[in-house]
């Protein structure tokens, strides 16, 4: 296991639509988010997510001109914990977050991880399962990952 991740609210929506929220646990020593997420998640949380709030309230409001309420609490999290990894599928809140130079990862990079230590036996059932919902990502991108699992 690795650290603490804080989760955007859609890692949470996508891999409770595939059965693989767990993956989060069995990934993480600690898994975090704010309350925006948990309300943008809008059903109870496993009880191995914390909810925490991000002090920087003035951060939040800035960030929300450019990102939704979910992810910019989630980057303001993100600053104020040591040692973090954030989940972020959304390309904009993704470059601002490179422009923060905050560590992240998305949750077809959490699913390649959990590959990668042995969680899982292959990824590419998983993106599957991913391509049949409304999570938008190119073919192109998954077929990328997938190679550089050697799937």
């Amino acid at each position: 296991m690795a650290g603490i991740v804080i989760s955007d609210t859609s890692c949470l929506i996508i891999l409770d639509k595939i059965g693989q929220i767990s993956l989060l646990q069995a990934c993480y020593d600690s898994v975090l988010v704010t309350p925006e997420v948990a309300r943008e998640y809008g059903q109870p949380l496993p009880d191995w997510i914390s909810i925490q709030s991000p002090k920087n309230t003035s951060l939040i409001q800035l960030l929300e001109e450019t990102i939704d309420p979910g992810e910019s609490s989630a980057i303001a999290l993100s600053l104020e914990i040591e040692d973090c990894i954030l989940v972020l599928d959304d390309l904009r809140a993704r470059k601002v977050a490179k422009a923060m130079e905050i560590p992240f990862t998305g949750t077809l990079g959490i699913i390649a991880s959990a590959k990668q230590r042995g969680i899982i036996p292959l990824a590419r059932p998983l993106f599957e399962q991913i391509s049949k919902t409304d999570f938008r990502i190119s073919e192109k991108f998954m077929e990328a990952i997938l190679a550089e699992l050697g799937e």
